[in-house]
């Protein structure tokens, strides 16, 4: 799969998500969570987002390494000019709520792509049947201005049934160091950061 630089990011695309209500929770209803819509077009515009992608929610790589390790750094982020930070999966809302839960998420903004629509159109939709997964979000990761492309770093190997699951360039340290020092919008800072690729970093 390629993202180019320039590209527009699905527009119109709805996220079916459980958010809490805090009347309900106040009134002590066991399940005071609510439905809302968002739209994927405002998700993204007027705001500088760096968008991650990864395969499934409670997997390994994902819960080790990369949904930790952005939401540890996500004031980082927020100090160098970046909006939001959000993580996007091919799973329903229950799951990215529960996984969010399990792993004391606090910043990250999950992102349900139950149906792949979003995935789909991104051009990251592959087949994990070998897992018995089922079709699921080939990893990336992407910095969009008001929902246009500003830089992206796709996985290599992009497949169906890929027999390895890539993690050397989608990681928070790589778009880190882009945001620091090649991002004509990011302010610039002088970070002592860790050298590491993959599963073996530990940026934090």
């Amino acid at each position: 799969m390629e993202i180019e630089v320039g590209q527009k990011l699905p527009q119109d695309i709805t996220f079916y998500m459980r958010v809490r209500d805090e009347n309900m929770a106040a009134q002590g209803d066991e399940n005071p969570y609510i439905w809302q819509m968002v739209n994927s077009t405002d998700l993204f515009a007027d705001k500088r987002v760096v968008l991650f992608a990864l395969p499934g929610a409670f997997t390994p790589t994902c819960s080790t390494y990369q949904l930790p390790d952005y939401d540890a750094n996500y004031e980082l982020f927020k100090s160098n000019g970046i909006d939001e930070v959000y993580c996007i999966s091919v799973n329903d809302s229950f799951v990215m709520n529960k996984w969010g839960d399990w792993l004391d998420i606090d910043n990250v903004k999950l992102i349900p792509d139950g149906s792949a629509y979003f995935t789909e159109q991104m051009g990251a939709l592959v087949r994990k049947d070998n897992l018995g997964f089922g079709p699921r979000s080939w990893r990336y990761s992407l910095l969009a201005n008001d929902g246009v492309v500003e830089v992206a770093f796709v996985e290599s190997g992009c497949t169906d049934d890929c027999p390895t699951d890539p993690y050397e360039v989608s990681d928070p340290l790589t778009m880190m160091e882009y945001v620091v020092s090649e991002s004509l919008v990011g302010r610039q800072h002088e970070l002592n950061l860790e050298d590491g690729l993959g599963t073996d970093e530990t940026f934090a």
